[in-house]
């Protein structure tokens, strides 16, 4: 991969895992509600699972869904049942003063898993491929892999950071409960693309 080519993947990297989405905005309420320190198994969770995802989508996955469309079909339904779902769990998320007992942030597994379900996810993945890897041969697949892990992680840990500095501002529960609605409502909205295509 030459270095103009390496450049360019890395920016695309940036620029889909930086901006805003469904991991980014589920990030964000997390470190309102959870704090920085009980989010970074979710931020790990995340940067593994999408590293992985691209991996596997880059050895072929994608050819799976193009021969059998009933299985697209299959997944653009489950990842708009479980995007709702989460948007519900944002929007009647526990104030932090609540304590632990009152919900709990995502997992590492849980947070690798939604990958699978995270249309944008999918998008950055097969863009990555489709774009830097398009013979699909192992080293370039490695490549895309390694530069979506290593940009990923700093660039979702902002959003779980930002939420962090938030916290403070939102201690009174009305407000939580203000942002926690605006978060999931942004979340459903991330679902747009999805239902018009």
């Amino acid at each position: 991969m030459t270095t103009e080519l390496l450049f360019a993947l890395w920016l695309y990297a940036l620029v889909s895992s930086i901006t805003p989405g469904p991991n980014n905005l589920m990030l964000l309420a997390s470190g309102v509600n959870f704090g920085f320190w009980r989010t970074v198994p979710h931020i790990l969770g995340i940067t593994f699972g999408h590293s992985f995802m691209v991996f596997v989508v880059g050895m072929g996955v994608t050819g799976v869904l193009t021969r059998w469309p009933v299985l697209h079909v299959a997944l653009k339904v489950g990842s708009v049942v479980y995007l709702l779902w989460l948007a519900w769990k944002i929007a009647h998320a526990a104030a932090p003063e609540m304590g632990k007992s009152a919900g709990k942030p995502m997992t590492p597994l849980q947070a690798a898993a939604f990958q699978w379900v995270n249309p944008k996810a999918w998008t950055m993945a097969i863009g990555a491929i489709t774009l830097y890897a398009p013979g699909t041969d192992i080293w370039s697949v490695l490549m895309v892999t390694a530069v979506f892990g290593s940009t990923n992680l700093p660039s979702v840990s902002l959003w779980a950071a930002l939420g962090t500095a938030l916290r403070n501002a939102l201690r009174n529960p009305r407000l939580l409960r203000v942002f926690n609605w605006g978060m999931a409502v942004l979340l459903v909205a991330t679902l747009w693309p999805v239902l018009i295509s």
